[in-house]
């Protein structure tokens, strides 16, 4: 049954959960996302193919004839474009309104469709909170798969990011979890263990090696901003001609690692689709005077060093990839996630 486990993944992006999944020896039978440019990063390292469609436009009965075998494990992944859920967006506000609300439902349209053995999605924590999710758990119920789903605070499992994720696992075969946490605070992977030998590059400048690893130009005010910036600190370091007036608003006291530098010795924070952007959060470097390259914020999201994201030097971007990288799923979490299901399908064959 292990040799039998084969994966679609839906969102699937430039493909930071189907390359864990590939990575945990799970067989990646495609991937599906609107965004026809994640093609080539996805069929390029994930050695799959990308099906640039609609979600809403693919129908389960389609995706069981042209992939799965009939022998096989039907796994079905995907992370919802998180937009409307997520504490970091600027839209919370019209989240009642947004499409992006029914693509849960549209995932749940394929399993109605598929019936897989095995589901799996990850998004972000508030998610759980929300009308749409707890009917999605009772669907899956009612359809009789064993359901587990938690909140998952990424170093916990060797992802050297303080970011928090909800994970679902469901199956048909029998009771399922994620594994035990594979790290604690004594062991977390830092930040100077995930990027502390990259060569290192002045603002503005680009690796001659690397072409990801490239830094976003600083103003003259935000050099001198972060030269006064400590690591784990915050703007209150600054001297006060250095300081933003929204700074000196009682409303943007709160803000306080707007314009910070990461730590060394801990994980970094959360790396969103702005974490190029030196004042969009924690997102300094602990000791050069820039904001994280391209290739470092890849790396805090576990994809490998050499990871192909634009099959040409002249398609890099910082906001095309740092959207890319952001919204991606952790290489890492994808890889546990794998790991989980095939300790699943170990159990469920001792049984």
């Amino acid at each position: 049954m292990i040799n039998n486990l084969s994966a679609i993944d839906i969102f699937c992006g430039v493909g930071g959960l189907s390359f864990g999944l590939k990575n945990a020896g799970i067989n990646v039978l495609a991937g599906i996302d609107v965004d026809k440019s994640c093609k080539y990063a996805f069929e390029k390292n994930v050695d799959s193919k990308f099906i640039s469609a609609d979600v809403s436009k693919i129908s389960g009965d389609s995706l069981i004839e042209k992939h799965w075998d009939n022998n096989d494990i039907h796994i079905l992944v995907g992370c919802a474009p998180c937009q409307p859920f997520s504490t970091h967006s600027n839209k919370n506000k019209n989240k009642k309104n947004s499409t992006n609300w029914q693509l849960l439902n549209e995932f749940k349209r394929l399993v109605e469709e598929i019936n897989p053995e095995i589901i799996s999605i990850e998004n972000v924590p508030n998610l759980a909170n929300q009308k749409i999710f707890e009917n999605f758990i009772s669907y899956l119920k009612s359809m009789k798969y064993h359901v587990w789903y938690s909140n998952v605070f990424c170093p916990d499992y060797g992802i050297p990011q303080k970011r928090r994720r909800l994970v679902l696992l469901a199956s048909k075969l029998g009771d399922i979890e994620l594994l035990p946490p594979t790290h604690n605070p004594e062991n977390y992977i830092t930040v100077r263990d995930a990027i502390g030998e990259m060569p290192e590059i002045e603002a503005g400048e680009i690796d001659e090696k690397d072409p990801l690893h490239r830094s976003q130009n600083l103003s003259k005010k935000n050099k001198k901003r972060i030269i006064a910036s400590k690591q784990n600190g915050t703007w209150e370091d600054w001297d006060e001609s250095l300081l933003l007036s929204c700074h000196k608003k009682d409303s943007g006291r709160t803000y306080k690692a707007v314009y910070g530098r990461m730590s060394w010795n801990e994980p970094s924070s959360t790396i969103t689709t702005q974490f190029y952007n030196y004042g969009t959060g924690r997102f300094g470097h602990p000791t050069q005077n820039r904001a994280l390259s391209l290739r470092e914020g890849a790396i805090l999201q576990t994809f490998p060093k050499d990871y192909k994201f634009c099959k040409n030097t002249e398609d890099i971007s910082f906001n095309k990839l740092g959207k890319y990288i952001g919204n991606a799923v952790p290489v890492r979490l994808g890889y546990i996630i794998g790991e989980s299901i095939k300790h699943h399908i170990r159990e469920v064959n001792d049984d």
